[in-house]
């Protein structure tokens, strides 16, 4: 099977799986969706979520976020962890937001990029779930997968994201990369799945023995 053919296969696949895909992240417009992005660094969308409703009931917009003091948004959104740096990150973007986009997300990736805390994989997202900008933002399920699958032997996520744009058609990135990001936490996990277990690894490589299940450590 070429990898062109492995690509048309989970495309498939995921589609019957999840013909719908919202977005993980509570959030009602384009400035909540970017915080939430940038406290989803090295945290769960689960622990998120729980953590942004006290946030935002401060503050919801650019120019509250900016009024607040640093330490308040730390303690806020302690539980995200890295509460230090991503304090400091939100309160420095909302008053760029505020001062270089008269108060409105900024609508291109070069403009996002260039805030604090906002990287190419938090572009990505903004870009592509509040904007439908065509993106394919990669996280760690994403990359993982995308070698489990032999769709790219990329070492890091900015050569796989280029592979996996290269096999699917552009109208199909927003909806995919979270069609996988939902496989990945459900089916394929790296300590539920070795490339052997889940419907898809099986169905990729049919002649490949399966290994004994790993436990994941206590």
């Amino acid at each position: 099977m070429t990898r062109q053919q492995r690509a048309d296969l989970v495309a498939r696949r995921l589609e019957a799986l999840y013909p719908e895909t919202p977005i993980p992240l509570d959030h009602k417009d384009a400035y909540t969706l970017l915080v939430a992005v940038v406290l989803s660094a090295q945290c769960t969308d689960k622990r998120v979520n729980e953590v942004t409703p006290g946030l935002f009931a401060r503050a919801d917009t650019p120019a509250a976020m900016a009024a607040l003091p640093v330490e308040t948004i730390r303690e806020l959104i302690r539980p995200c962890g890295l509460s230090p740096q991503k304090a400091k990150a939100l309160k420095e973007l909302s008053r760029l937001i505020v001062e270089r986009h008269g108060g409105q997300v900024p609508q291109s990736f070069e403009e996002l990029e260039a805030l604090p805390g906002v990287g190419h994989k938090t572009a990505s997202v903004v870009m592509a779930q509040a904007f439908g900008v065509p993106a394919f933002p990669v996280d760690t399920h994403i990359h993982r997968l995308a070698r489990r699958w032999r769709l790219s032997p990329a070492r890091n996520v900015v050569e796989t994201e280029r592979d996996l744009k290269k096999l699917f058609p552009r109208d199909t990135w927003n909806r995919l990369h979270l069609q996988i990001i939902f496989y990945g936490r459900e089916h394929c996990t790296a300590w539920g799945c070795d490339g052997t277990t889940c419907d898809i690894c099986r169905e990729l490589q049919p002649r490949r023995p399966a290994r004994r299940q790993v436990t994941p450590p206590p």
